[in-house]
Formats: structure tokens, C-alpha cells, sequence
């Protein structure tokens, strides 16, 4: 069987593509990737970002989140967009739609659509990156590829905040609660975002430090929805370190004003 090596340079056709479906393309093969994300992947291992990819560390309808490494060794995060459904596509409309950074783009098909969510998510990571806000780092995007820092150690995913939370101690809970009450201020006020769709299922845990993850249907400030998009996150913050943490927590309405009050502290 011919190895990834020699299709360095020129192009393989997708019945060569056949053929790269060993251990130095990547150590664990699905039925998932078709044809079109394998050439996506080839492109982003002939451009030096990936050099392997392993198995899965998160798997949802749409996407799933793949182990991999760079050239260096280093660990890297792939998510693959694979499917789309109808009620997919109906429901991330309402993310798009309305949003000043999309206007005017109107995917002719479905493949463009899942391109452009893989390119919304990955604008959202470097905006929120850049403002402060801990999420994995964005590296690049191609197509339905989205490469990022991998959160955890080996291979092994950094636990969510609704896997944890038993495990921590009072200190602990009251500095992540901050901290994400931080970061939502944060996205709002530099980076113009809201995540509109935060939750203890999207938060890791690492280094004792809170993670924001699944950021691809964040919303720039300028949506129509913004406020009502805020206004649940924190809804949902806020109902899990009241009633599952059991932490004593300001009411929303508080926690929204203090949001929409923030000013960044003078360093």
C-alpha cells in the first residue's frame, strides 16, 4: 500500500485517496470521512499544519473533534465538519442571518454553508482569543477543517465544567463562576461577540483555569438577537452555580448589568 510520503507535492485523485488510508495519513480511519474532507485533509497535511491525525475526542451529528499532531510533535485539535442536516441548517440561520460580518453571503449549497460555519467558528476563536478570553487558540482553517490548540494532555480532552463541578472545592467554584462571568464580558465588550450558547456542556477545565469551547455560533454585538442571546448565557451560568453547584450567586438581572457595565482594569 502506497504511504501518505509519496503524495507530497502534486494532488491525489480521489481514487488514490484510497490508498492513504493507513497509519501515515492518520492511526484511526472512519467511514465519516468521505472523498471531499479526505482532500481537505490532505491539503492541510501538504501545507505543514497536521501531520497525523488519531481518534476521536468528541463526536456530536454535525462534527467531530479529532487528536492530532503537527510536524513538531505538538497536539493539536481537528474538528471536522461532516453533515448537515435540514434541521441543522434551519437552525443555525438564526446565528448567521442578521449578523454584520455575513452580510451579503448566501451559500449557493450545502457545502457552503458547512464552509462558512467552519469559517465563522474559526473568526470567533481569533476574536476571542485576542480579547482575553481563554479558548482554544484558532491555527487555521480550510474548507470544513478547523484546526485549534488541543485542551488536555495525550490525547486525553480536558473534562467540562458538567463533568467536574462535584470534584471542586467552594474556592474553586467561585473563582470559575469570575472568571466566566469575566470572559462574557470580555467577548462583549473587545471582542464584540456573544457566545449565545453557553453552558456548563461548553466550558473545560484545565489547569484549574476555565476554557470556552464551541464558539461557532457566537454572534457579533450587532445582531438583532445580541441582548436576548447575552441575556441567556448568563441565564444559564447562573442557574448552574445556583442549583447544581449550590454556589451563592447574584440574581441574572445583576449579573447582566454588571456585564454590560464592564470596563476592562487598567493593567
Amino acid at each position: 500500500m502506497g504511504s501518505y510520503g509519496e503524495f507530497l507535492g502534486r494532488k491525489p485523485s480521489k481514487r488514490s485517496l484510497r490508498r492513504i488510508k493507513d497509519k501515515d495519513l492518520y492511526e484511526t480511519v472512519e467511514e465519516v470521512f468521505d472523498s471531499e474532507t479526505l482532500l481537505a485533509l490532505y491539503e492541510v497535511m501538504r501545507r505543514g499544519v497536521v501531520s497525523k491525525v488519531y481518534g476521536v475526542i468528541s463526536s456530536g451529528k454535525e462534527a467531530r473533534v479529532y487528536w492530532a499532531k503537527n510536524g513538531k510533535g505538538e497536539d493539536l485539535a481537528l474538528k471536522i465538519y461532516l453533515t448537515m442536516t435540514a434541521e441543522f441548517r434551519k437552525s443555525i440561520w438564526k446565528y448567521i442571518y442578521g449578523d454584520p460580518r455575513f452580510e451579503g453571503m448566501s451559500p449557493r449549497n450545502i457545502k457552503q454553508l458547512i464552509y462558512l460555519w467552519t469559517r465563522k467558528e474559526f473568526r470567533n476563536l481569533k476574536r476571542l482569543f485576542e480579547a482575553g478570553v481563554r479558548v482554544p487558540k484558532p491555527i487555521h482553517v480550510y474548507k470544513n477543517i478547523l484546526v485549534m490548540e488541543f485542551i488536555g494532555e495525550d490525547g486525553d480532552r480536558a473534562p467540562l465544567l458538567k463533568e467536574v463541578y462535584r470534584d471542586l472545592t467552594l474556592e474553586q467554584h467561585k473563582y470559575i463562576f469570575d472568571k466566566v462571568i469575566e470572559y462574557i464580558a470580555r467577548a462583549y465588550h473587545i471582542a464584540k461577540l456573544v457566545h449565545a450558547d453557553l453552558s456548563e456542556y461548553n466550558i473545560m477545565i484545565y489547569n484549574d483555569e476555565p476554557v470556552i469551547i464551541d464558539v461557532s455560533q457566537a454572534v457579533h454585538i450587532a445582531h438583532a438577537n445580541a441582548l436576548e442571546f447575552l441575556h441567556r448565557d448568563i441565564s444559564n451560568i447562573v442557574r448552574f452555580f445556583k442549583y447544581e453547584v449550590r454556589l451563592d450567586v447574584p440574581s441574572e438581572n445583576e449579573i447582566f448589568k454588571r456585564v454590560i457595565e464592564w470596563k476592562e482594569k487598567e493593567k
